[in-house]
């Protein structure tokens, strides 16, 4: 399961195993942002049916969480080596830096729930996740989807087998426990790092921070690569969401049900139940047909956008940038959206709330981008990583 191939000596030598920046990467993460924005505040509604276009903010539910978590695997791939994961001599520090990472998000997850705005707050679950990984680092993907296809059988097991647990233990226990379930979330997560390892960008290295544009890059490869994960993502999508309609077909309330939960109806047979478990296409149901679904989504909106804004020039990037300065600082915007949400006076939940929060947050991060480069709570927490050295 190891990859035991050679590591170029730069990063024996400890240089930058991340590379070129892929800025079509944060415009998926600015999708996944607005998105879950939309869920916590824009009014949706609350079941998706195609045929009805009122209702097709809907798609907000579920899939902007999924999508983020899929951009953290992607994140922790291409930060620890990219198709390459680096040997003994780095991979060590390399985990230590991103379980310093793990505790700092958690911890300014729990300062965001202690606002106690209603709003599940995902970033103590996306912390654990990040120490989960630590151990499958330099996995190859093949493995890695193993695994993820492992946690998408047993989510709906585990969701249903430790509800009553957290049920009973508070707003904290729910959501810690219930609407992001680390076992469900951890499939996410797995695929995003072997998307990653797949080989998403060029596979030369650059600074951190260098632009997409710049350096003699080589994207044959990576975009055969993308087109690959777009049609893959979409057809895995299609297909869940196909046999989940077909064989699982929602029934009445479920549009209610708890998040994170599967939900069969009172009075549903044995077959009906177990149908419900595993293959109901509901949002946000960590049944395994919702959990491949979504996957597929979130893999294809990443693959797209990197197809279509990296390595394009100069004009790509500047359409690109709103959008990629939002998705280049996610934590600060995440937890800005939270705290302004705890200052308002009543709590804002319509189309036009959603799009002052939209605007305004992709403001600030075209001016800070602009200016000030990294965000704040992103600065704050590679500050603490950087307590670990890379030599």
């Amino acid at each position: 399961m190891t990859d035991t191939r050679p590591v170029p000596p730069t990063a024996v030598r400890g240089a930058s195993v991340s590379g070129v920046r892929l800025q079509g990467v944060d415009v998926a993460r600015a999708v996944a942002l607005l998105g879950m924005m939309a869920a916590h505040i824009g009014g949706i509604a609350d079941q998706l049916d195609w045929s009805d276009p009122s209702t097709w903010s809907a798609v907000a539910h579920g899939r902007p969480s999924t999508l983020f978590a899929v951009l953290a695997g992607v994140s922790i791939g291409l930060t620890s080596g990219r198709t390459t994961p680096p040997g003994p001599a780095v991979i060590g520090r390399v985990r230590a830096r991103l379980a310093v990472r793990a505790a700092a998000v958690v911890a300014i997850g729990f300062v965001l729930i202690a606002l106690d705005t209603p709003v599940y707050v995902i970033l103590p679950t996306y912390g654990v996740l990040f120490l989960l990984v630590i151990p499958v680092l330099r996995v190859r993907p093949a493995w890695l989807l193993a695994i993820a296809g492992a946690c998408a059988v047993l989510s709906p097991i585990v969701a249903v087998s430790t509800a009553p647990a957290y049920a009973d233990a508070g707003m904290v226990g729910v959501q810690l426990g219930l609407v992001y379930p680390v076992v469900t979330f951890l499939a996410y997560v797995l695929v995003g790092l072997a998307v990653a390892r797949s080989g998403l960008g060029p596979r030369r290295r650059f600074p951190d921070d260098a632009p997409a544009a710049s350096g003699p890059c080589r994207w044959g490869e990576a975009r055969g690569t993308q087109v690959v994960l777009l049609a893959s993502g979409a057809l895995v999508a299609a297909t869940a969401y196909v046999v989940g309609t077909v064989l699982a077909p929602l029934p009445p309330g479920a549009a209610f049900a708890f998040p994170g939960v599967p939900y069969a109806a009172d009075g549903s047979t044995p077959a009906e139940a177990v149908a419900q478990l595993f293959l109901s296409p509901r949002d946000h149901s960590s049944t395994t047909v919702d959990v491949v679904g979504t996957a597929g989504v979130a893999v294809a909106v990443i693959a797209l956008c990197t197809l279509v804004f990296d390595g394009r020039g100069r004009v790509a990037e500047r359409i690109a940038f709103p959008l990629a300065a939002v998705g280049s600082m996610p934590l600060t915007v995440y937890s800005g959206h939270l705290v302004v949400i705890a200052m308002l006076p009543t709590y804002p939940e319509s189309a036009e709330a959603w799009g002052w929060f939209a605007l305004v947050s992709i403001l600030f991060a075209m001016v800070w981008r602009r200016f000030l480069g990294r965000g704040p709570l992103e600065r704050a927490v590679a500050a603490l990583a950087s307590l670990v050295p890379m030599r």
